[in-house]
């Protein structure tokens, strides 16, 4: 047993009975690697990944290869769901290193003085291949040149160091440009596949941050040509991975990415941050659409979210793993015989939807996915819709028979937020007022057990938190609960929200040049201290403490929130301008700024005598828009709290954008002639 025995993290406690003498990330493996004047070997990775499993059964349960890491190195494993500081800055650093894109496992060799990175990539193979040495002999070759310790390794530090501390620091002062969005929007466009959907070639991930930029932007317009063209982007690419296998079509839910161009075969872990991120983007299109299938894959996947992955504490898991019984995708994918055994006499029409008519798409295998006419709808093919719903129920019942996924019981404040949110879209919007409890039972547990001493913890496990948090865990957090405070009101909700706002612009805020740190003030010093402006499998936590920002300070009228988030903007423009699309959140925040969303706030005497005017109102919304629903017995502060429900009325709604709002409106026809206006 190495020191990782004692953690709580499951990725790491897999690593616990490996040969390698691991340590985590902790003053007392850093100290060592100090008095030792040994280099540290980096291990990041999380539970769920494929190839994370690969190269800990390749490497870290070989007992050679262990020996020479034990020789040589302090071998650090980090769980990068509960250290995103370091997975940022490491993989930032690998890039410059290779020029390559990162990923999981990410193998990082670091000098142990300041942590300086020496050296690195991700999965690293046992074996020689045409691209790389041997995972041996990468050991031995970083062993010797440290060892050397030459005048080109403290040239190439001092390197490492100023391309490092150039990159945390850049913050800039710009101006706003308010072509910055379709600008955006025609990069995303320049990389659109028509055919398949998506924007890249394979691999190809959902990137849920632009899907919003192009709704937000969609619905800010009134450009009939463009609204039109991003709708198609849209509508193409959201069919495409629902339909293909990235969507769990029995089960519910969105796998990672996808390994083809056509999104065929995924990677097979599920993971939270990524489904609660596409669960607002449908719940979102299929309000504004009226698209059934649309609100049927946001309804299998909030179905999922609460049947597997929620806790009865309220709180919701991390991650499914990717494997079973060391294989990838065992427990989703299907052999002929078996397929046609369970379904019966379903068998000829299901297989020409899911594509058991053709080959077998993983290795002799086949994951599901629609191949054939898109799923029937209307009353002419009611049986015929209602016969494969029967074939993918039996189905389900004997995948369930299976050995399953493990999952990671983590409970990562973050992603808790992105779902919260989803699913809060999803149960206002579609009417799911079980999504609606779901989200509030989330936030519940996130405030009880997360929040302690007026601070966010990273993650709880068994009701333990443990690791103070990031900025993307303020910030979604907020955002979450606004968006929750939408679909149903609690006073302590806008009061948790303020709080958390608070203690985000207290301990993150770059006061004096704009913006926020992606750690508090008080965080250990690390090799560098970034302000994370672009997107990647996360939305910018900038971007979304943005937006979040305005909505609380919109729906407030407190301008210690607005005038933080038009700091944060201004800081970010001049990056922003230079690569629009890869900064979509920030893209998003400053169309608020510039483009403010309305807010209807109905106040009436009781929620149910409300729910008419809240569906008039959302029926001329738009899906950037919100309703706030308040009872009369509740008590918000400031402007909201002015709001009242009018003498001789039940109901009275007010109209708000920016600074501006309507006057008092008693009938539900006057609400909808001052929404049409």
């Amino acid at each position: 047993m190495n020191r990782l025995q004692h953690e709580t993290s499951p990725y790491l406690l897999q690593h616990a009975d490996n040969p390698v003498d691991w340590h985590p990330w902790d003053a007392e493996a850093l100290a060592l690697a100090k008095s030792e004047d040994k280099p540290i070997l980096l291990s990041i990775g999380f539970s769920a990944n494929h190839m994370c499993h690969v190269m800990a059964h390749e490497s870290f349960e070989n007992q050679k290869v262990a020996a020479l890491m034990n020789e040589h190195f302090v071998n650090i494993k980090v769980d990068r769901e509960e250290r995103p500081d370091l997975d940022r800055i490491y993989q930032g650093a690998q890039q410059l290193l290779n020029r390559q894109p990162g990923g999981w496992p990410l193998t990082m060799f670091l000098e142990p003085e300041e942590q300086l990175p020496l050296m690195g990539g991700t999965y690293f193979s046992p074996q020689q291949t045409r691209d790389q040495p041997s995972f041996r002999d990468i050991l031995n070759g970083i062993s010797k040149t440290y060892d050397s310790k030459n005048e080109k390794m403290d040239e190439f530090k001092m390197k490492m160091r100023e391309a490092l501390g150039t990159k945390a620091a850049e913050t800039f002062s710009g101006e706003f440009d308010a072509t910055v969005a379709d600008r955006a929007c025609g990069q995303i466009d320049s990389s659109f596949d028509p055919e398949n959907g998506g924007f890249s070639a394979e691999p190809k991930s959902p990137h849920p941050a632009g899907l919003e930029l192009m709704l937000d932007v969609a619905s800010a317009s009134d450009e009939k040509i463009k609204v039109d063209r991003l709708r198609d982007m849209l509508d193409t690419t959201l069919t495409a991975m629902s339909r293909g296998g990235l969507f769990d079509h029995l089960g519910g839910g969105f796998f990672g990415y996808s390994v083809d161009a056509e999104w065929t075969i995924p990677h097979f872990e599920k993971m939270l941050y990524d489904n609660g991120q596409l669960l607002s983007v449908y719940a979102r299109r299929a309000a504004e659409s009226d698209n059934g299938w649309y609100s049927d894959v946001a309804n299998q996947t909030a179905d999922w979210i609460i049947r597997e992955m929620q806790l009865n504490s309220g709180g919701i898991c991390s991650n499914l793993n990717a494997d079973t019984e060391d294989e990838e995708g065992r427990f989703y994918t299907w052999k002929y015989d078996d397929v046609r055994s369970v379904v019966g006499d379903d068998y000829d029409e299901f297989a020409k939807h899911y594509g058991f008519e053709k080959k077998a798409n993983f290795g002799t295998l086949w994951h599901l996915r629609l191949d054939g006419p898109k799923t029937p709808e209307g009353d002419e093919d009611a049986t015929r819709a209602a016969d494969l719903r029967t074939a993918r129920d039996l189905l389900l019942k004997a995948r369930e028979q299976r050995i399953r996924p493990d999952r990671d019981e983590k409970i990562v404040t973050a992603w808790n937020a992105l779902c919260v949110k989803g699913l809060a879209n999803i149960g206002g919007r579609l009417g799911r007022p079980d999504c609606i409890d779901a989200a509030a039972r989330a936030v519940d547990f996130i405030k009880q057990t997360n929040w302690q001493d007026g601070r966010l913890f990273v993650s709880s496990r068994d009701g333990k938190a443990s690791l103070n948090a990031y900025l993307d865990d303020y910030a979604f957090l907020v955002d979450a609960i606004v968006a929750l405070l939408a679909a149903r009101w609690r006073d302590s909700d806008l009061q948790f929200a303020t709080d958390v706002a608070d203690a985000m612009l207290e301990n993150f805020e770059d006061s004096a040049n704009g913006a926020f740190f992606f750690t508090s003030n008080d965080h250990e010093n690390l090799v560098q201290r970034a302000k994370p402006l672009t997107d990647d499998s996360l939305p910018s936590g900038n971007g979304i403490a943005v937006q979040a920002l305005i909505a609380l300070g919109s729906l407030t009228g407190e301008a210690r929130y607005l005038e933080a988030a038009e700091r944060s903007l201004r800081a970010s423009m001049e990056q922003v301008d230079g690569w629009p699309s890869a900064h979509a959140t920030l893209v998003r925040g400053m169309l608020d700024h510039l483009n403010p969303v309305q807010r209807v706030i109905i106040r009436c005497n009781e929620v149910t005598e409300a729910a008419a005017w809240r569906e008039a109102a959302l029926k001329q919304l738009t899906s950037r828009d919100r309703c706030y629903v308040i009872a009369a017995d509740a008590k918000p502060p400031g402007k909201l709290g002015a709001m009242s429900v009018a003498a001789g009325s039940t109901v009275t709604a007010y109209v708000c954008c920016g600074d501006d709002v309507s006057a008092p409106l008693t009938s539900i026809d006057s609400l909808r002639d001052h929404l049409k206006n």
